[in-house]
């Protein structure tokens, strides 16, 4: 995976547009968008470090191919949706039911 790639996965991840992101960073918007789309393929050490602050990772986890064992799923978790997805519920169904679960949990 390249690295605007990996830096889009994780923005989006974190629920931050290139707006939110371009500003928390510090980085022109533009410059994070020309990334992301492949058109700036070597981004400085100095983007780096500070679009890795703001999306909470390591510089080595937006340059290389494979997660960080941190950001790996665990296997039961992958059971349990893969599970989920062959049984026909949908993702829209999934997100529905872990929303009830934590408007359950906060009127205990």
């Amino acid at each position: 995976m390249a690295i605007g790639e990996r830096i889009r996965e994780l923005r989006v991840g974190k629920g931050l547009s290139v707006t939110e992101l371009a500003s928390r960073a510090g980085v022109a918007k533009s410059y994070i968008s020309s990334v992301e789309r492949g058109i700036q393929l070597n981004p400085s050490i100095q983007f780096l470090h500070k679009i890795a602050s703001v999306l909470d990772v390591s510089v080595e986890s937006l340059i290389t191919q494979e997660p960080s064992p941190s950001e790996t799923i665990d296997s039961e978790w992958l059971e349990l949706a893969k599970e989920a997805m062959n049984s026909g519920i949908s993702k829209e169904q999934f997100k529905e039911f872990l929303e009830f679960q934590k408007w359950q949990k906060t009127k205990k």
